[in-house]
């Protein structure tokens, strides 16, 4: 089918291919006896799957050249035909002529997409009574379409950082142009309105899979514009990103190794500001601690389970036999989990300690050695648990 294509093609030579000489003996031939020997020579020199693009090639250039303009992928062809002689020097199509262009447009659309993610509208008021500090979401505009319809099912998560309580809007189906006026209240001092920051993200819901980010609007000072006495209505451009910029919260422990009983005690004392993990706006966190031994999972043990809090205390001990010429040989991987009653487990965050750690976590496990029988608490900031997870090859149960 791609011979016969290619042959009427060529039949219309002339046309088709305007800058290519097509030179032989006998100056003046038929039009199909020139089709022919010019086919012959194609197929001759290029190889079938060669053969098949030069068909497409010459199809997109009769699309966009309407039969009468010149297609600048032809430009670089070459055919010399002699009817008794083989032919001697066919030029190739270039595909990176237009494939730059491609790749160029692509971009283009990416960057494009990347700052049209559309605009939001809120207004801020603080509720001295109440103390209180009251947002309204009003409404966006100009979102991008996430759906295979042309449209978004756009819904908003709201918080008021570092506090980790989370409000959402209602999900509206089918627009680029929601108008949600809802009206959400997060409880705070008026002193403390100045170390606060508000995050909003904006989502497309999905039933059947993960919901799509849009974007996300961060306003570091809350009095950028105003004292909130009065209720004061802000415009912010909607800032392209795939996954919320939210800290995922920290967890404080404490680490103490008894060389001479061979017994590493790490204590899980609190988290704090943990992410919200269920549609009520909190958590049900407990702590998993993994013995990883040169890649493998050696034990692992568990806190209890505190319901509905973003800021767990547990102080509870748990214990690890390690012989002292094992020590730098071994690493703790730390895990802050939701407890789902139904359903898998969701990791909130997680971090690891260990002579070949990273930062804090390696500061933390050198100081424990350095002062044995002695317990020593940090704080650390819990990571996403992808490239962690990847790197000790865990599991999530």
């Amino acid at each position: 089918m791609i011979s016969i294509l290619l042959f009427h093609l060529l039949h219309n030579f002339d046309c088709v291919f305007p800058t290519i000489s097509l030179q032989s003996k006998e100056e003046q031939k038929p039009t199909v006896a020139r089709a022919n020997e010019t086919f012959t020579a194609f197929t001759s020199y290029f190889s079938p799957q060669e053969m098949n693009q030069l068909a497409i090639d010459c199809c997109l250039c009769l699309i966009n050249c309407n039969l009468n303009e010149r297609c600048e992928v032809t430009k670089s062809v070459t055919v010399r035909v002699h009817v008794d002689e083989k032919p001697t020097s066919i030029g190739r199509i270039q595909p990176e002529l237009y494939q730059e262009k491609t790749s160029e447009s692509e971009d283009s659309s990416k960057n494009g997409s990347s700052k049209n993610c559309g605009r939001i509208n809120f207004s801020l008021k603080y509720d001295y009574e109440n103390e209180a500090l009251l947002v309204n979401i009003i409404k966006a505009v100009d979102l991008p379409a996430k759906d295979l319809c042309g449209t978004s099912d756009p819904y908003v998560k709201i918080y008021l950082l570092p506090d980790r309580k989370k409000f959402q809007t209602r999900v509206h189906r089918k627009t680029l142009n929601p108008t949600f006026d809802e009206s959400f209240q997060f409880p705070v001092p008026y002193d403390e309105l100045a170390v606060r920051k508000l995050h909003m993200s904006v989502f497309d819901f999905d039933r059947f899979s993960r919901h799509d980010m849009i974007g996300e609007v961060v306003l570091e000072n809350l009095f950028e514009i105003s004292d909130l006495s009065r209720e004061t209505n802000i415009w912010r451009d909607i800032q392209y990103a795939t996954s919320e910029s939210v800290d995922l919260g920290e967890i404080m422990f404490s680490l103490c190794y008894l060389p001479t009983a061979g017994r590493l005690t790490l204590t899980v004392i609190k988290c704090r500001n943990l992410k919200a993990m269920d549609i009520t706006g909190y958590s049900d966190p407990y702590v998993k601690v993994s013995l990883i031994c040169d890649g493998r999972r050696l034990k692992k043990k568990k806190t209890s389970i505190k319901k509905n809090t973003l800021n767990p205390t547990y102080n509870e001990a748990i214990i690890f036999d390690i012989p002292p010429d094992s020590m730098d040989h071994v690493s703790l991987h730390i895990s802050v989990m939701d407890y789902d009653l139904v359903g898998h487990n969701e990791i909130i965050g997680v971090m690891r300690v260990g002579c070949h750690a990273e930062g804090l976590g390696r500061d933390h496990w050198n100081e424990m050695l350095a002062y044995p029988r002695k317990p020593i608490a940090h704080w650390h900031p819990l990571l996403e648990s992808k490239k962690s997870e990847k790197e000790v090859g865990l599991g999530l149960e």
